[in-house]
């Protein structure tokens, strides 16, 4: 038995796996962000571990006692880039900042001008996102934290440090830092030293797929699992949902509908293309590598429409949305889903969303639909980067929240002109890739544990859909203008 924990966004998600690929148990628990200022997003590590203990102890209470008790191995999956600073007796010196903050725009720059070489190396160029710039922004902003920091550790790794004790991370999330050199998985003194760390600042690394310690033997006490469960190294959200959806060959790909929207590529080496805005990531297991084309806003932008418009859930306004005739939707607002700026294929910390040929007629299903193809287009806009790298894809399988949705999965097939697939337990993909790594680490052969789940649909590409579609995307496309921010 293997328990996945996702220390995501917006939830703690953890589930217990068996052998034959079982899920017996799953739970998870809400989490809140703080948006201090305009474009900066936080969060209290605490909460992350409240969170973890909650979502732990209302598992174990849905599970069955025998397997509780034959738990062998946990992984970790989690939202990536986050800067969790802490101190010498690890006490945490601010609220971690998130992928989703944009203050460290200039630091970026900065970066870039300083290292010209940094997006070959570090597999991207400096985004906002990421987290080395955080720490720049600190020095500068908050130079009194910054200077009791001993430790920088991403979110799920300050989870491993209260499971373990160990300052540890993995290759997949520790590309995502912008201090690791990619291609040799290890951590770079020059891209440190462009934030003033050092390796000493750093986790030790280890892949995905190896054990980094065992859980802490009071805490298996207190949780009423056995001694010497071992804990993996695991891997950022995106590797470890293509762990779970059985993505371990090169070719193999998907999309993420979550917070964000990723679209995910397993390499068989390193293939940087910095100028077109993607990433360049080592995969969760040894020996391979990922491209990545990642927008801010997806899943979390209609979530923003629906309380917007007095709504409680998506599922009161999603269904008027899918029922609209072909007409209405034409007669739709455009949608840029720039909520939070955006990374792929523009790379652009200051663009904002926005509504475009608003008119008197248009209602709650129009916004909706709007919001929901304005998110498809941004993909849209990630795919044809991946292209531009080389990339040639088949199929795509669908996981995270957004694949809860029928009528998405195929607005997405018609909008990218490709396959989507849908899994069982898809919506988990990041806690249930997370057990598989904890699986691997305690030995099993990767042909036993990297399975495809079961499909559960598939969703072709409309043609007559497809070529509307495109239509509205050339619209889309031109709506586009580098660096508006409210008032530019």
């Amino acid at each position: 038995m293997y328990i996945g924990i996702d220390a995501g966004t917006s939830e703690i998600k953890t589930l217990l796996l068996d052998e034959q690929h079982r899920v017996l148990a799953s739970s998870g628990v809400a989490l809140d962000i703080s948006r201090p200022h305009p474009g900066h997003s936080e969060q209290d590590p605490h909460a992350w571990w409240d969170a973890t203990c909650q979502a732990i102890a209302q598992l174990r209470h849905s599970a069955p006692p025998k397997a509780w008790q034959q738990v062998r191995g946990i992984g970790l999956s989690g939202q990536m880039h986050g800067a969790v600073l802490l101190d010498q007796a690890d006490r945490v010196l601010r609220p971690a900042i998130l992928w989703n903050d944009v203050r460290s725009a200039e630091q970026c720059q900065h970066m870039m001008q300083r290292l010209p070489q940094l997006g070959m190396l570090g597999g991207s160029l400096a985004m906002p996102g990421f987290t080395a710039p955080k720490l720049l922004w600190v020095a500068q902003h908050e130079p009194e934290v910054f200077a009791q920091v001993a430790k920088v550790l991403l979110p799920k790794d300050y989870v491993r440090l209260q499971l373990t004790g160990d300052y540890a991370s993995d290759m997949s999330d520790a590309s995502g830092t912008l201090w690791l050199d990619v291609a040799r998985r290890d951590w770079s003194d020059e891209l440190l030293a462009l934030t003033g760390l050092n390796r000493s600042h750093m986790p030790r690394l280890v892949e995905g797929s190896q054990s980094s310690g065992t859980l802490r033997p009071a805490l298996a006490a207190q949780w009423g699992l056995p001694a010497n469960v071992q804990v993996a190294g695991g891997g950022g959200d995106n590797a470890a949902s293509a762990i779970g959806m059985g993505m371990a060959a090169a070719g193999q790909g998907f999309l993420s509908l979550g917070t964000s929207g990723v679209m995910f590529v397993v390499t068989p080496g390193y293939q940087p293309n910095p100028a077109s805005a993607t990433h360049a990531f080592c995969h969760a297991l040894p020996g391979l590598w990922h491209q990545m084309s990642v927008m801010l806003s997806a899943a979390s932008a209609l979530q923003w429409v629906t309380q917007l418009l007095g709504y409680q859930r998506v599922a009161d306004l999603e269904p008027r949305a899918a029922a609209l005739s072909s007409s209405a939707r034409s007669a739709s607002p455009l949608f840029l889903p720039y909520l939070a700026g955006e990374r792929t294929p523009h790379n652009d910390a200051l663009v904002r969303g926005s509504f475009h040929h608003l008119t008197l007629d248009t209602d709650p299903a129009q916004l909706t639909y709007s919001v929901m193809e304005g998110v498809g287009f941004g993909l849209r806009d990630g795919l044809a980067a991946l292209q531009a790298a080389g990339t040639q894809v088949a199929s795509l399988s669908l996981v995270g929240g957004g694949a809860r949705s029928r009528f998405w999965a195929q607005l997405l097939a018609n909008t990218l002109g490709v396959p989507i697939v849908t899994h069982e337990d898809s919506a988990l993909g990041g806690a249930l890739g997370a057990a598989r790594l904890a699986w691997l680490a305690c030995g099993a052969p990767l042909a036993q544990v990297c399975t495809t789940p079961p499909v559960q649909d598939t969703f072709t590409p409309q043609a007559t859909e497809h070529d509307a579609l495109q239509a509205r995307y050339q619209r889309f496309k031109r709506l586009y203008q580098p660096g508006s921010e409210p008032g530019h």
